[in-house]
């Protein structure tokens, strides 16, 4: 008998209630939630607002903690470490880096993985043109629009390679060019292997790229399974043919009748959907070559996204255990170097002319970090100097202070 394939999501009665100051149960988002999503599979999170579903998606994150119930990803709680390397997270929103291109973008999110500087930087470009973000790569990402942002931010989550990519609203401010090619790549990596949890209130994206759906309503599961089954009128059948006369048609009618004593419910033509008609409009302005400043067609999946992952998380762990084996505590000695110390000498000489002009040795003031020599000896202020005539205020104004403190101790004795 073949060994059962693990899950990537179990969640067996899992509870998530919030409490008010007093510690009383205020809020109940989720309840008795029971999911199973398998390897290599498309699965869909809908529900109303308010259904629980970002507080799903928050505890299967190890974001937040279940009040009941039992939660494991790969097997593992979501809280274990080598679980992290393992997953991408497009959250609702996309929280950026305003200062950062969108090259620097990716560059940090696969320093948090430990990536190599040459995987990072072919990787980000790759992501780049297939989100269709070539073009704006050396761009602050404040300046992007919604839905730009959401085009970095699905790059973003697929930077480490991820098994479980987990997508949260991911065609949210997108036109319907970008939300058809995220869709796209949707597809392409499900039929890739990767497994996504896909939630969004776009009912229709979730019906093209999902292979299994549960809705949930007020924290509860009210329905679950295969999208195509869901979906099927089984009380009724539908014929699709060219276009056909309407004498055939009355034939038809007459058969049905005679044979299945029913008659036909309706005849019409099927439209096209809405959405296939925009893009096909925008695809003839495309080829007369109209000029646009939005994002632009993505390109092909990265061939690191068709693959599977090299390194195995156990190499993920034995490489952090390892590195953090290696690292000792170490205080770093000052900087020693002709620059620092020349900077040093020039704040010194300010300071000594600052406070007595050729008044013998001034211990030197050096900033925190700064080696400090023993002592540096102060050569006597030239009179052409630029400072000479402050210098000599500054000599003025010790006499008179000096004098004042003398006079105020007489008059006090």
């Amino acid at each position: 008998m073949a060994e059962r394939t693990l899950p990537v999501v179990q969640t067996a009665g899992v509870c998530k209630t919030f409490k008010d100051f007093w510690r009383r149960p205020r809020v109940e988002a989720v309840k008795d939630l029971t999911l199973e999503i398998r390897p290599g599979e498309v699965f869909g999170l809908l529900g109303p607002n308010g259904s629980g579903k970002t507080t799903t998606i928050k505890m299967l994150l190890g974001l937040l903690y279940p009040t009941r119930g039992r939660i494991s990803l790969f097997g593992k709680a979501p809280t274990d470490v080598s679980v992290k390397a393992r997953l991408g997270f497009l959250p609702e929103e996309s929280y950026l880096y305003r200062f950062l291109v969108a090259q620097e973008t990716l560059d940090y999110y696969g320093r948090l993985f430990r990536l190599p500087g040459r995987v990072r930087r072919e990787r980000g470009s790759r992501l780049l043109d297939m989100v269709g973000l070539a073009h704006e790569a050396k761009r602050p990402v404040g300046e992007y629009s919604k839905g730009m942002a959401r085009r970095i931010g699905l790059a973003q989550a697929l930077i480490n390679d991820p098994e479980f990519l987990i997508l949260d609203e991911p065609t949210s401010g997108l036109d319907p060019i970008g939300a058809r090619q995220i869709k796209d790549v949707i597809r392409e990596l499900g039929r890739k292997g990767k497994t996504i949890l896909l939630s969004s209130h776009v009912l229709s994206d979730v019906e093209d790229v999902c292979d299994r759906v549960t809705i949930l309503y007020g924290g509860q599961q009210r329905a679950a399974g295969d999208i195509d089954v869901l979906l099927r009128k089984a009380d009724v059948t539908q014929i699709t043919a060219p276009l056909l006369s309407a004498e055939t048609i009355e034939h038809l009618r007459e058969l049905i009748v005679r044979l299945e004593k029913k008659d036909i419910l309706g005849v019409s033509h099927p439209r096209v959907r809405l959405e296939d008609f925009f893009l096909r409009i925008v695809e003839e302005a495309q080829a007369a070559n109209i000029r646009t400043s939005g994002a632009r067609a993505g390109g092909v999946l990265p061939e690191f996204l068709q693959k599977p992952t090299e390194a195995t998380t156990q190499e993920v762990v034995e490489s952090l255990v390892a590195a953090g084996a290696s690292r000792t505590v170490s205080i770093a000695p000052p900087p020693t170097d002709e620059k620092t110390d020349g900077a040093a000498k020039q704040e010194q000489e300010v300071l000594e002319q600052l406070l007595g002009g050729g008044r013998g040795r001034v211990e030197a003031i050096r900033p925190p970090g700064i080696a400090s020599p023993a002592a540096h000896r102060v050569e006597p202020q030239r009179p052409g100097s630029p400072i000479h005539a402050d210098a000599a205020v500054i000599d003025a104004l010790l006499k008179s202070d000096k004098g004042r403190t003398s006079e105020d101790g007489e008059s006090g004795a």
